[in-house]
């Protein structure tokens, strides 16, 4: 996977490595940090690309992010889509989460997925939050989830 910041610059480094020099760098400028991961996706014709991004928040002081698109040509269902964008949120979480329990940072994964009925997404909703709280996440949905409905929505090309 090919990790960039926001700006389009490529890490040059594992990704982890490259989240670890951040959470070093920035508690040792005195911020407190909190880590949002989500997934959007996008289908285009017989293509879905997918936006993964690892925000990191300083209190009081703005964030960044660290982002990484993929592509797939297999079909998905609403549903199913919504649960790749979740696996893949929590397949990112889950490879850093040591990074986060060892510095005291905290994380959320974030699912774009819409708490109200009326929406196709709210068909995995149940399956999402059980996925995640499962792995022993902390969960946010639509309309807080905004690492997943906001930031990875906007790098989605």
């Amino acid at each position: 996977m090919l990790w960039r910041t926001f700006s389009g610059e490529p890490l040059r480094k594992p990704v982890k490595e490259a989240v670890e020099e951040a959470i070093v760098r920035e508690t040792g400028k005195g911020f407190h940090l909190k880590v949002c991961i989500g997934t959007d996706s996008q289908v285009r014709g017989g293509e879905t690309e997918f936006a993964t991004v690892i925000v990191f928040l300083r209190e009081k002081h703005g964030g960044f992010m660290y982002i990484c698109n993929e592509r797939s040509r297999q079909p998905y269902t609403i549903k199913e889509r919504m649960l790749v964008e979740v696996a893949r949120s929590i397949e990112i979480a889950y490879e850093l989460c040591d990074l986060f329990n060892r510095y005291d940072v905290d994380m959320e994964v974030h699912a774009d997925i819409n708490t109200n009925p009326h929406f196709k997404s709210n068909e995995a909703l149940r399956e999402a939050m059980g996925y995640i709280l499962g792995m022993g996440f902390a969960f946010k949905a639509k309309p807080e989830a905004f690492a997943s409905s906001c930031c990875a929505d906007k790098v989605c090309n």
